[in-house]
C-alpha cells in the first residue's frame, strides 16, 4: 500500500515485541473456483468452499490487535496494530503491514497466542423510531412501497442498484450492509458500492478491510473526506452505516447560501463529525439543488446486500429548540455520539 513499508510479520513483531516462531504446515489448496474468488461469493456457505475464507478476519493478543486479508490462493495481507485492533485499543500510530502465506499466518497465531475475534456493530438491528420511514425490513411490502423500478432482492435482503421513492431533506439513516468475499479482486473492484443521501453526496461501500482508510474505501466521503478511522470490518459480516445528514440550503433566488454537512459512524464509531459537502461526490446521479432528493445504493458490478434501512426525518427547528447533549467521540470500541 502507498506510503508504507512493507516488512515480514516475523521481523515487525520482532522487532516490537521481541517474540520468538515457530512452524506449522500449510493449509490444503483451495478447491473454489477462480472466477469466484475475482467475482465473490456472497454468502459465507459459498465462501467457506475457499480456506482462505475461515483464517482471514480479526485477532487479538497481549497489546496487539491483528487483521489478516485475503488475497487470493493462499496469500495474505498482515496488518499489525500497536494497543489492539482500530477502534478497541490501537494507539493510532504503531501499524505495519507485511505479505504472508497461509503457514506464515499460521505460524504467528500460534506463536502469539492470537485469539480470532468476530466483532459485532453496536448499532445491529437497531430498530427504527416511531415517525421513521422503515424503507426496507426483508419483507415484500417494504420492497414494493418504498423502491423504484429495478431495485432487486434476494433470499429477503436487498440488492444492490436500488433508489428509493421517497425523497429526504434533513435526516437520520440507519442502513445494514454486507460485503461480498472477493479475495482476488483489487481496490475499487473488491465488493464496492455506495450509500448516497439524496443521490448527492456518497459514503463508500468497499471491502477496504486491513487497509489504509481514504477517502474512496469504507467510510470515506468520496472524493470530500478520508474517514477519521478505517472500521471497516471484514467481509461477509454485517457492518453498520449511521448518519445524521443536513441539507444544503438556498435563498429564494436559488443561490445556496450553505453547504450540506453530516455526521456518520461506521459500525457504531464516528467516522467524520459534522463535516460539511462542498459539492457532490463522484458518481453522484443528481446534481446539487433545494429540492430533496431520494437514497440511492449504488451498483458497481458487485454482490452487496442490505437490511434494516430506516429514515428518520428531521425537523432542525425543533432540535435548535431542544438541543441535544454535545457528541462525544469515542475513544474505543463501541463508538457513541
Amino acid at each position: 500500500m502507498p506510503g508504507l513499508v512493507r516488512w515480514s510479520l516475523s521481523g515487525v513483531l520482532l522487532c516490537l515485541f521481541g517474540w520468538g516462531l515457530v512452524s506449522l504446515a500449510v493449509p490444503p489448496q483451495s478447491a473454489c473456483a477462480a472466477d469466484d474468488l475475482q467475482s465473490g461469493f456472497f454468502t459465507p456457505e459459498k465462501a467457506a468452499s475457499d480456506p482462505d475464507f475461515a483464517l482471514q478476519g480479526e485477532y487479538t493478543g497481549e497489546n496487539l490487535g491483528v487483521q489478516v486479508v485475503a488475497q487470493g490462493a493462499g496469500k495474505f495481507l498482515v496488518v499489525t496494530y500497536r494497543g489492539g485492533l482500530p477502534g478497541a485499543g490501537w494507539n493510532g500510530t504503531q501499524k505495519q503491514d507485511s505479505d504472508e502465506d497461509a503457514a506464515g499466518v499460521r505460524k504467528e497465531i500460534a506463536d502469539l497466542k492470537l485469539k480470532k475475534v468476530e466483532r459485532r456493530s453496536p448499532t445491529l438491528g437497531l430498530k427504527p423510531p416511531a415517525k421513521a420511514v422503515v424503507l426496507f425490513d426483508g419483507t415484500e411490502a417494504t420492497f414494493k412501497k418504498h423502491w423504484k423500478e429495478g431495485a432487486r432482492t434476494s433470499q429477503g435482503l436487498l440488492e444492490q442498484g436500488a433508489t428509493s421513492v421517497e425523497t429526504f431533506q434533513d435526516f437520520t439513516i440507519h442502513l445494514e450492509f454486507r460485503l461480498p468475499y472477493m479475495p482476488a479482486a483489487r481496490g475499487q473492484g473488491r465488493g464496492n458500492s455506495g450509500l448516497y443521501y439524496q443521490g448527492r453526496y456518497e459514503t463508500q461501500m468497499l471491502d477496504s478491510f486491513g487497509l489504509e482508510g481514504k477517502d474512496n474505501e469504507c467510510g470515506g466521503l468520496y472524493s470530500i473526506r478520508q474517514p477519521d478511522l478505517n472500521m471497516c470490518l471484514p467481509p461477509l459480516v454485517w457492518q453498520t452505516y449511521d448518519a445524521d445528514f443536513t441539507a444544503a440550503r438556498y435563498d429564494d433566488a436559488g443561490k445556496k447560501v450553505a453547504n450540506a454537512s453530516i455526521t456518520v459512524k461506521l459500525n457504531g464509531v464516528v467516522v467524520h463529525e459534522e463535516v460539511e459537502l462542498p459539492r457532490i461526490t463522484t458518481a453522484a446521479p443528481n446534481q446539487e439543488g433545494p429540492n430533496p432528493g431520494p437514497i440511492y445504493l449504488q451498483d458497481h458490478g458487485n454482490p452487496i446486500r442490505y437490511r434494516n434501512i430506516w429514515v428518520l426525518p428531521r425537523d432542525l427547528a425543533a432540535e435548535a429548540r431542544h438541543p441535544v447533549v454535545p457528541r462525544v467521540r469515542a475513544a474505543g470500541w463501541p463508538g457513541r455520539w
